[in-house]
C-alpha cells in the first residue's frame, strides 16, 4: 500500500508520521487489497482536520474528523475508514457466498435476502410495507402529487419513457428526478 501525506496549515512531525502510516498498515489486517492511501492534514478554525481517502481494490472509501489535537482526530478518522473496509469485506464475501453476481435485476425485491450486518451495527429490519399503484405521470404531475402528500420523494411510471422514476426533494432547494439506465 502506498501512503501519500498532504498537508495544508499544519506541520506534520515525524513521530506522527510515522505513528500515522504504523496505524494505516495495520488495516491491511482486514483487507489486503488497499492500493492507495492519501491523508490530508489541515488546520481550521482552532482544529486539526484529518481526512483519508483509501483506494481499496477500485472502491474509494473517505473518513474525515477533527479534534483539537492532530493525533485523536487522525484516530477517529481511521476508525470510519476501518468501519467501512470491514463492511466492504463482509460484503465480498457475502456476495460470493450467495452467489449473488447470478441474480439478474429483473427479481423481485422481496425474493433477495438481506444482506448480513455488522455486530456493532444496529440491525437494519423493515418494519412497515406499503403497496400502492403506480400512476402514469410526468415528472412534474410526481412533484406537484409529492407536495400534496407532503413526502419528501414520490414514485411514479413516466409517461414519456414508460420506466419507473423518482422525484425528490433536495435540500439546496428544487427536485431530483433519478431515472434508471
Amino acid at each position: 500500500m502506498e501512503v501519500r501525506f498532504v498537508t495544508r496549515n499544519v506541520e506534520l512531525p515525524g513521530d506522527i508520521k510515522d505513528y500515522m502510516e504504523k496505524k494505516l498498515f495495520k488495516i491491511e489486517k482486514f483487507f489486503d487489497r488497499i492500493l492507495d492511501t492519501q491523508v490530508a492534514l489541515n488546520y481550521k478554525r482552532g482544529m486539526n482536520v484529518v481526512e483519508i481517502t483509501s483506494n481499496v481494490n477500485g472502491v474509494v472509501m473517505r473518513g474525515e474528523d477533527y479534534a483539537p489535537d492532530l493525533r485523536k482526530a487522525f484516530d477517529k478518522a481511521l476508525k470510519n475508514i476501518e468501519r467501512q473496509v470491514k463492511k466492504h469485506k463482509s460484503y465480498l464475501t457475502d456476495k460470493v457466498r450467495m452467489k449473488v453476481q447470478d441474480i439478474s435485476f429483473d427479481i423481485d425485491p422481496e425474493l433477495i435476502p438481506a444482506p448480513a450486518t455488522e455486530k456493532d451495527e444496529p440491525v437494519r429490519e423493515i418494519v412497515k410495507r406499503k403497496k400502492f399503484t403506480v400512476d402514469v405521470m410526468t415528472p412534474v404531475e410526481a412533484t406537484m402529487q409529492m407536495d400534496l402528500l407532503g413526502h419528501s420523494f414520490f414514485l411514479f411510471k413516466n409517461d414519456e419513457t414508460g420506466a419507473i422514476n423518482v422525484v425528490y426533494r433536495r435540500e439546496e432547494g428544487g427536485y431530483g428526478l433519478l431515472e434508471p439506465r
